[in-house]
């Protein structure tokens, strides 16, 4: 998953339509898959109150967005003193 677009990206992203978080933990990204599952099913458990439930559809959406689009490199600064 090294490149943006690439099959793992989309598997991913497929994953998180289904099951929210899925596709993160499939790229190794723990603590997002953790915090989307739990604030997706959370949202979505509280539809009644309509405004947790359309939070939830957002970070749903930004979910699947993340893990098409996830490129798996880090950036390190380093500074020279």
């Amino acid at each position: 998953m090294s490149q943006q677009g690439s099959a793992g990206n989309v598997i991913a992203a497929l994953c998180n339509v289904f099951f929210p978080g899925l596709g993160f933990l499939i790229q190794g990204r723990i603590l997002p898959a953790i915090l989307t599952a739990m604030l997706v099913f959370g949202g979505y458990a509280l539809w009644f109150l309509v405004v947790p439930a359309i939070l939830a559809g957002i970070i749903h959406l930004w979910a699947i967005y993340s893990a098409a689009t996830y490129n798996g490199e880090r950036v390190i600064v380093v500074r020279d003193e």
